[in-house]
């Protein structure tokens, strides 16, 4: 374990965390020359078809390709129960006060950042002199092109609000957990440190964090009483060098093992998978927010795309203003309108003002229901209606032809404004990239790009639906 032992000589050594980026597009890994994983996953009695190869793919760094032609539902990785990687895997021979420790601080990290839960392990066993994982985290990425690690510049060259909420608040987190771990490994026996006695940082947290969230997939756990089952991040050797895609060839299955009933995570075939073909996996129906917070890539025309408004009376005011509605009164609706808005949670106690555009909805439903009901005039035509019908685009016109025209322009108005936050236009971004740039500032560019492109596409589709609107309005009027 010579190689371990060097790098945990240069374990406290990570970068400072807003710069600790990958610097090319494919990052060293921890190990200059780790082990094949492929035979280790073998020799710990796991499965791998002979047409499953490891090659270094052109977007994502390494990733898995098919050898040969291999049928539909051929099963193409098998991982039995002990070599996922999991918070409380029982391979790590830690003592009891090791364990304390690392529930100790688990306990402290918020459920919507689990990937750091499962990070205080994985650094456990990087840590680790002859650490059951080590072909495995060998193999993982030294450093990670990844927002939280963008320098200053290319974090504001996002130019997306509720992006960088969140990577300022992933900033704050981490850098407040460092404490957090600094004072639960003051005074610790060398036998109950869980790092081994190395220092942790505010960037190897982060490293690990981001291990995790680009990595790790939510597999069942134990049955509860109700019949469903807790979900357990895992880290699954292999199986995530499987790269995305919204068409997915592969799949994964958790099954049990006849013969001791014990898990087995697979990776089966879902259609015939041709000769140099990449094995690829659906990640999650996310928006392009997620998939470069979590896994550092952005995804051109995601059709799950989406950018998020806060509902606000005094902007829609404006909105539907410039929309040509005379009089709009989203900052003082009707009493009647207020308790709609209510039940829609956009009005009353703890609203949930966060609406969106784009995705597969194309305008949020509540958002919708929320125009048509306050650009309403009449009560009982409204209440003639239940909210579903109110909320669905394909409902068309409930409340009249003059009404959706309203309710249409007001949002294709929300769009300009919306557009109009953004410091530069998609050609200036597209002239930028075709300049050179660094990997983080191609990512942050590519990114504004595609909501600009959501805003754009919700435009388009709506002026189409009031043009087809107003038509017939038109034909209405004549007849």
């Amino acid at each position: 374990m010579a190689a371990s032992k060097m790098l945990l000589a240069s374990f406290t050594a990570f970068r400072p965390l807003t710069c600790a980026a990958a610097s090319a597009s494919y990052p060293a890994r921890l190990a200059p020359h780790p082990p094949d994983l492929i035979k280790w996953v073998r020799r710990e009695g796991g499965f791998v078809h002979e047409g499953v190869k490891i090659t270094q793919d052109s977007s994502f760094g390494l990733g898995l390709v098919a050898s040969e032609e291999i049928p539909r539902g051929s099963e193409l990785i098998v991982l039995p129960e002990h070599v996922p990687l999991r918070f409380g895997s029982t391979e790590s021979d830690g003592g009891d006060g090791v364990d304390s420790v690392l529930d100790n601080l688990a306990i402290q990290v918020p459920e919507e950042l689990w990937a750091m839960k499962l990070g205080l392990k994985l650094l456990q066993e990087r840590a680790k002199t002859g650490s059951f994982w080590w072909p495995y985290i060998s193999s993982l990425p030294e450093t990670f092109n990844i927002p939280i690690f963008f320098p200053g510049g290319d974090i504001k060259n996002l130019q997306y609000a509720p992006l960088l909420y969140q990577v300022n608040k992933r900033c704050r987190f981490l850098l407040d957990f460092e404490q957090e771990v600094k004072c639960a490994l003051e005074n610790l026996k060398p036998n109950d440190h869980p790092f081994g006695g190395q220092a942790v940082d505010a960037s190897s947290l982060g490293w690990a964090m981001s291990a995790v969230s680009s990595r790790a997939f939510r597999l069942y756990g134990k049955k509860l009483p109700g019949g469903n089952y807790n979900d357990i991040p895992m880290m699954l050797p292999l199986i995530d060098m499987c790269n995305h895609s919204f068409n997915p060839n592969a799949a994964i299955v958790q099954d049990q093992d006849d013969r001791n009933m014990k898990m087995l995570v697979k990776v089966v075939a879902e259609t015939e998978i041709k000769e140099n073909d990449g094995l690829v996996l659906n990640y999650g129906c996310l928006n392009n927010d997620l998939f470069l917070l979590d896994y550092g890539f952005v995804i051109p025309s995601n059709p799950y795309d989406c950018i998020e408004l806060k509902y606000d009376g005094a902007l829609l005011d404006a909105a539907s203003m410039a929309a040509g509605v005379s009089l709009p009164n989203f900052s003082a609706p009707s009493p009647w309108q207020k308790e709609i808005l209510c039940q829609l949670k956009l009005d009353g106690e703890a609203p949930l003002l966060k609406v969106c555009l784009g995705g597969s909805e194309l305008v949020e439903g509540r958002l919708l229901a929320a125009l048509r009901v306050v650009l309403a005039d009449d009560k009982e035509t409204v209440q003639k209606h239940d909210l579903n019908k109110l909320k669905s685009i394909p409902a068309e016109a409930p409340l009249g032809i003059a009404n959706e025209l309203a309710a249409f322009r007001t949002v294709i108005a929300l769009c300009v404004i919306a557009l109009g936050h953004f410091p530069t236009k998609i050609m200036e971004d597209e002239s930028l990239l075709s300049k050179g740039v660094s990997d983080s500032t191609q990512l942050a560019i590519q990114f504004r790009i595609q909501k600009k492109s959501v805003i754009i596409d919700v435009m388009r589709d709506l002026t189409k639906r009031v043009k087809f609107l107003a038509s017939k309005e038109t034909v209405t009027a004549k007849g």
